[in-house]
């Protein structure tokens, strides 16, 4: 069967300078092993498979598979899809929202704003606080860091399983190295004030017993900027850079709205566009 396919760029302006997620539009039907094999075969982080909701609040249902699995949320293929599902004839609300549908349940997706860009509400933190030290210590290993440039680490879940080092400079977020553990970690450092990004972020998540990196974040930033925020670290509205280590140009926009919820936005963009035979 054939079904309509685009692969978009999200979190970037520059081409080809941000994270791609593959998007299987009208995607009724599929099996769940079908839509595995297809998320291993495009090799992305992230495939998305655009469904009918189930939920009638929802204008859409989405499922979201890594080559190795699905995640019941994540941001940039949450971006993306809307981006798609809107360019095939999706239609906003009259408030210029969009209700996604997935695992981690309803998610809003703000649309046609002045800047042009997509946002979306992060979702609520299944887990937050502290984290223990030998956690700690294992994180830090793994990603061959001193551990007297680690100022906080908190837990940050909000579906993935993050757990963030807050660390003492951007420098310090760019040196770190990839290394072996089961834990998904975010490297966060603030840049001084007046600096064109407020933060500089890494994304480590494990796969076959070693860490990979993933070019730009959206489930990541949305809890950093739910912890950093709700802290006092940083004020919102900011940029979050992320992807300088893999030559990446990501920018995430994030914003506090009247209520205090956090919105994490960036540009969207179509690279490739057809069908694809499942």
């Amino acid at each position: 069967m054939t079904h309509p396919f685009a692969q978009v760029d999200v979190f970037s302006s520059e081409s080809f300078g941000g994270n791609p997620v593959a998007v299987v539009l009208d995607a009724d039907g599929l099996a769940d092993d079908t839509m595995q094999l297809i998320a291993r075969w495009t090799n992305l982080s992230e495939t998305t498979f655009v469904l009918t909701p189930s939920d009638a609040d929802a204008d859409y249902q989405v499922r979201i598979f890594t080559p190795a699995g699905e995640l019941p949320f994540a941001g940039h293929p949450t971006l993306g899809t809307c981006h798609a599902w809107l360019e095939a004839g999706g239609t906003a609300r009259p408030d210029g929202t969009v209700v996604q549908q997935c695992p981690a349940g309803l998610v809003t997706v703000r649309s046609g704003g002045s800047d042009g860009r997509l946002a979306f509400a992060a979702p609520p933190l299944v887990r937050s606080g502290p984290v223990d030290d030998a956690t700690v210590a294992e994180a830090v290993a793994a990603v061959e860091l001193d551990p007297a440039c680690v100022l906080a680490a908190e837990w940050v879940d909000n579906g993935p399983g993050w757990l963030a080092l807050l660390v003492d400079s951007p420098a310090t977020v760019l040196a770190a190295r990839a290394g072996a553990t089961d834990l998904k970690i975010g490297l966060v450092a603030a840049y001084p004030e007046g600096s064109p990004e407020a933060i500089e972020v890494r994304a480590f998540f494990p796969a076959d017993g070693r860490l990979f990196e993933d070019p730009v974040t959206g489930s990541l930033n949305a809890s950093l900027g739910q912890w950093l925020t709700s802290s006092g670290r940083v004020t919102a509205p900011y940029v979050a850079a992320q992807g300088r280590a893999l030559g990446r140009a990501g920018r995430v926009h994030v914003e506090l709205d009247e209520n205090g919820a956090v919105w994490v936005g960036g540009a969207t963009v179509t690279r490739v566009s057809g069908t694809i035979e499942a």
